[in-house]
């Protein structure tokens, strides 16, 4: 580990703080680097891994979190499933007895924000989309998005025979008989289900590789034909067969709300056929969830599944929610759009995984003031949605995060203060094992993160600080 600069780790101990002592045992996973299993599906510097492991494990970290890319494991054909350098990795996690955390990945790797690895979807999916390229989602200008298959075709059988779900539940139950042993023993404690982009149960909206910067809207992505053909199907059997059309008025990636005239304050979408539209398209994000979840609870039967949504926290001041629109959360400032996800995630016994529980919104509105966000509010917001409904609520956080300001504000999500019902999150997943993370500054910082986390008393962690300068 790196050099501390120790005047720095006082004057930070001055600073007043809760005291986290005796607060309920929230297990903290680290998520592993995003290229630790290669194309040809093998364990990259396994002796390195190791290493990094037994650092993690000696500072008490529950487990790991490593995501199954689809496109790694079922690369060439359908139905040929490689799990060999998953195998290698799983093996070492156990023998340190640590937990694993699986994501299902069905999304493409690369081109968003912290990605440094690229992993496509499979080739035979990249063959079929060449000559049907509505598998994929589209937006108005035709542009398609690879990063995932459009939720058109869940149940549209255009990939060699079988549909969308069919695809995702032979991928899982492949994984659940393969990896029997690890269920069994309890090394496997959850299994978290890609519904989307970046594995979050959204619309592909703000996609950087398109041209998207902070903070745009974003754009809805639901172009392809069979989604086109659903909006029709809805709006005939609504009696306004011309509403079967997409919003002409809601801008492009980059555009502000009160530039559109969908989006501004009074704009259309909150007209009669604004809501029938936001109405439809955050159905089918709804319905695809819905689809999926209850398959996954099949093939995993008896083990713990969650999903991930994405804070979506900019223009959250603002009365149309845009953002939080596009990406299929119907969640302007007179609805509760979070509401419905949670009830559907209670359905099948699914825990929901949310991000950006580090950011603060005055650190937001001083760094981009105009894009009127709220993480606070957001957060706050969606875990009493699914805390409303009783389902766990999991988190990770959004951005790097290395400094005890960003700490603070996880722990202070993680363990409401003074809640009457003592609810509180049921794990956190830090984002990511990095050299950064290892530098000696950071790393203790992290020991403090996780002692705290773990309901540790101060005296613990006043000693843990002394061993280390000493």
């Amino acid at each position: 580990m790196d050099g501390v600069d120790d005047k720095q780790e006082i004057n930070d101990k001055k600073v007043p703080e809760r005291d986290f002592s005796d607060t309920p045992y929230v297990p903290v996973y680290v998520m592993l680097p995003l290229g630790v299993i290669n194309m040809n599906c093998e364990l990259v510097e396994p002796d390195g891994l190791l290493q990094q492991l037994r650092v993690l494990k000696s500072v008490n970290v529950d487990g790991v979190m490593v995501d199954c890319w689809w496109g790694i494991v079922e690369a060439h054909h359908p139905q040929e499933y490689n799990w060999a350098g998953y195998r290698r990795l799983f093996q070492i996690v156990r023998e340190l007895n640590l937990k694993l955390q699986v994501v299902m990945s069905f999304h493409e790797c690369g081109g968003n924000v912290g990605d440094d690895v690229h992993i496509p979807l499979p080739q035979w999916v990249a063959e079929i989309g060449r000559y049907n390229p509505e598998i994929f989602f589209t937006n108005s200008e035709g542009r398609r998005n690879h990063e995932c298959l459009t939720w058109g075709i869940d149940k549209e059988r255009v990939l060699r025979g079988r549909t969308a779900v069919e695809v995702y539940f032979d991928y899982m139950r492949s994984f659940r008989v393969e990896f029997d042993e690890f269920f069994e023993d309890g090394i496997i404690s959850e299994i978290e289900i890609g519904l989307g982009p970046c594995g979050e149960l959204r619309y592909p909206s703000y996609p950087a590789k398109h041209g998207w910067k902070y903070p745009g809207i974003g754009e809805f992505q639901c172009f392809d034909m069979y989604l086109m053909k659903s909006l029709t199907k809805a709006a005939e059997a609504r009696g306004h067969s011309f509403w079967g059309r997409t919003p002409n008025n809601a801008g492009s990636y980059n555009s502000r709300p009160h530039d559109t005239g969908f989006f501004c304050d009074g704009g259309d979408y909150d007209s009669y056929y604004g809501r029938f539209f936001l109405n439809w398209y955050s159905q089918v994000l709804i319905d695809h969830g819905d689809r999926v979840l209850s398959l996954a609870k099949l093939a995993f039967e008896g083990t713990c599944i969650a999903t991930k949504l994405s804070g979506i926290h900019w223009w959250y001041k603002t009365a149309s929610h845009a953002a939080e629109l596009t990406a299929g959360f119907y969640n302007p400032c007179n609805r509760n759009g979070y509401a419905a996800i949670a009830i559907m995630l209670k359905k099948h016994d699914c825990a929901m995984n949310f991000t950006c529980v580090e950011l603060r919104t005055l650190n937001q509105h001083e760094d981009f003031p105009e894009a009127l966000a709220d993480p606070e509010g957001l957060v706050w917001q969606v875990l009493n949605a699914a805390w409303d409904v009783c389902i766990p609520v999991a988190s990770e956080n959004a951005l790097p995060c290395h400094d005890r300001e960003g700490y603070n504000k996880i722990l202070e999500n993680a363990k409401p203060m003074n809640d009457p019902d003592g609810r509180h999150l049921s794990a956190f997943t830090y984002l990511r094992l990095s050299p950064i993370l290892m530098e000696r500054h950071n790393f203790l910082e992290f020991e403090r993160f996780v002692k705290r986390m773990h309901g540790k008393t101060s005296l613990a962690i006043r000693e843990f600080v002394s061993d280390l300068q000493d």
